[in-house]
């Protein structure tokens, strides 16, 4: 069952659901605001909630329309891309090998077939941008999963449209983000923490800010690198 909470010039999807705990949304790029509650909480409950939490939501609103924006990307030569917050010069090169991304000094060698579309130079660099990803968590995993005696059942790495990560509680899965792998390494890190500190803690409450300030203190900081690189531009889907 959905329905929308009108709070001055901000509206508020609201979503009841077989849940215990209410969660609080705010969706790139222009702020949407979600909020998923247990069926038998009350539409006054709810309101009272998010009125509660109106400066944070204008707050999260307010940085996700400052973000910049990357401009729209057609693979072409000398066109500039982040790698682990590195900024590299696209150089494509056509030729009949198998098509691959190399890092050479301050570019990123795109070899394609002669005559590649544009969309498979995108599909070319997205799949080693999220074999980036991948690499880079086993690594991670062994350094934080004894930190914070949890375990991820699953570890997905994927395109994802308004979330740098996810986690499944209950199947203990977590997704990340393949853009992950444009930021610097420490925002990685970042997500990966903060994803796995929800197997234990699965809202944004006072347990969970508790244990991220014991483990990772600069985390704040983390975010904010993390949102300095432009991201994506794309036609957003929630």
């Amino acid at each position: 069952m959905a329905s929308v909470l009108h709070l001055g010039d901000i509206d508020v999807d609201v979503v009841l659901k077989d849940i215990k705990n209410i969660h609080l949304s705010v969706y790139p790029p222009t702020g949407r605001v979600r909020i998923s509650a247990p069926k038998r909480m009350s539409v006054d409950t709810i309101r009272v909630f998010a009125i509660s939490k109106l400066d944070w939501i204008k707050q999260q609103q307010a940085k996700l329309r400052q973000q910049e924006r990357e401009t729209p990307r057609d693979y072409v030569e000398r066109e500039s891309h982040f790698v682990w917050g590195k900024r590299y010069l696209l150089h494509v090169v056509e030729s009949d090998q198998r098509p691959s991304v190399e890092l050479e000094h301050q570019r990123m060698c795109l070899r394609v077939r002669p005559g590649s579309s544009d969309a498979k130079r995108e599909a070319v660099v997205e799949e080693w941008f999220r074999r980036q990803v991948r690499s880079a968590i086993p690594e991670l995993l062994a350094k934080w999963q004894p930190v914070l005696g949890v375990e991820a059942e699953r570890l997905l790495v994927r395109r994802m449209k308004t979330r740098w990560g996810s986690c499944n509680h209950q199947a203990r899965t977590i997704r990340l983000n393949t853009e992950l792998a444009k930021k610097p390494a420490e925002c990685l890190e970042y997500i990966l923490v903060h994803e796995l500190i929800h197997l234990l803690e699965p809202t944004h409450n006072a347990r969970f800010t508790a244990a991220i300030d014991r483990v990772m203190p600069d985390w704040k900081h983390r975010r904010m690198v993390l949102n300095q690189i432009p991201v994506r531009r794309e036609k957003w889907k929630y």
